[in-house]
């Protein structure tokens, strides 16, 4: 069971991705509000944890695993009231605040990478990799690429750039490839995922001021959905998917969420990084750069100070889009750092937990 807040994007996406059933309970955030928005905070975390309680009476569970934010935590602490064993996952580097504090009252604690054990407590925590569909691992073959490429609509003739910012995009990187969609067609095919918050209306329009010729080279999605089983195969509404996107492409703009430290690996495709400061991206970023299998530009200075050609960003692009063998030095790097278990070790210690 998929336990999720109301109203929350994540409803619609285990709907259509897994067959879990899915139940909502009231979240609210406790951290960095007014008095008055704070006092109707603690009522609703108050319901939260009301409703909590209830489902986990209801349900028995054997175990639970989350992976911090509002609506975990009136779920651990039901869950500590009631003695039901609690796993608190951390996918990123860094924990936020939620997950220190769940790691306290949590049974185990479970983390992707290594240098995460400095701010966990590491008598009960282990790390398991960061789970990523096994289709990932299967597009990075000759045969695979092709069809990847052949469902995208790009072709071999040049390398293939992909830029994704996560389900609602990346508004500095799409408003920087706007900048330099003219320079970056001239070198390479895009897929764009851009989110789905309304930038494709603007980036349609500077695509369609550009020669047909690069026009064609311009691929613009607000979202791809994950994939379904199988290495290459389409959505169940024929629609190309981002694992598909991972196996088309030759190099990556992207952000440095979590899922980028274990997505790219697994896909062995290098990477141009843009961290959000703000949510200690750069840590992430950081652990794929210092291992050689990927870059990294600040968000506040992708174009630079003059022209955007001369600017961090396309420079970095540039480079890699037309060094073969730095590209492909890239690649190994990354894929190197694949962890293809990682859902078993994590299934495992959940199991484990359960008692099973």
């Amino acid at each position: 069971m998929y336990v999720g807040s109301y109203g929350g994007m994540e409803e619609g996406l285990v709907a259509r991705e897994s067959g879990l059933p899915f139940r909502a309970i009231t979240a609210a955030a406790v951290r960095g509000r007014g008095p008055r928005e704070l006092a109707r905070n603690s009522v609703l975390i108050a319901r939260g944890m009301g409703e909590a309680r209830a489902l986990l009476r209801q349900v028995r569970p054997a175990a639970i695993l989350g992976t911090g934010g509002y609506v975990v935590f009136p779920l651990f602490v039901a869950a500590r009231q009631l003695g039901v064993p609690t796993m608190i996952y951390l996918p990123d580097i860094v924990p936020g605040l939620a997950v220190k504090a769940l790691s306290r009252i949590a049974t185990r604690v479970a983390c992707s990478f290594e240098p995460s054990l400095k701010y966990l407590p590491r008598a009960k925590t282990v790390v398991t990799g960061y789970p990523v569909r096994p289709e990932l691992f299967g597009v990075n073959t000759p045969a695979a690429k092709a069809e990847c490429r052949a469902a995208l609509g790009v072709t071999a003739e040049l390398p293939v750039l992909l830029v994704y910012g996560g389900s609602r995009g990346a508004r500095n990187i799409n408003r920087a490839v706007e900048a330099l969609l003219p320079e970056l067609l001239e070198l390479a095919q895009i897929i764009h995922v851009c989110g789905r918050e309304g930038d494709d209306v603007w980036l349609r329009a500077a695509a369609e001021r550009l020669p047909a010729p690069l026009q064609a080279r311009y691929h613009l999605f607000p979202y791809l959905h994950g994939g379904g089983a199988g290495t290459t195969a389409s959505s169940a509404d024929g629609v190309a998917t981002m694992v598909q996107a991972f196996g088309a492409a030759d190099l990556a703009i992207a952000r440095a969420g979590a899922s980028t430290l274990a997505e790219l690996p697994a896909a062995g495709l290098p990477a141009v990084l843009v961290p959000l400061l703000a949510v200690k991206q750069d840590e992430n970023a950081n652990y794929l750069v210092e291992r050689g299998a990927a870059v990294s530009v600040p968000d506040e200075a992708m174009l630079g100070m003059g022209a955007a050609v001369d600017g961090p960003l396309f420079r970095e692009v540039r480079r890699l889009l037309t060094d073969t063998q730095a590209r492909e030095s890239m690649a190994q790097q990354s894929a190197a750092l694949a962890r293809p278990d990682a859902a078993i070790r994590l299934a495992d210690e959940l199991l484990h937990l359960a008692g099973v």
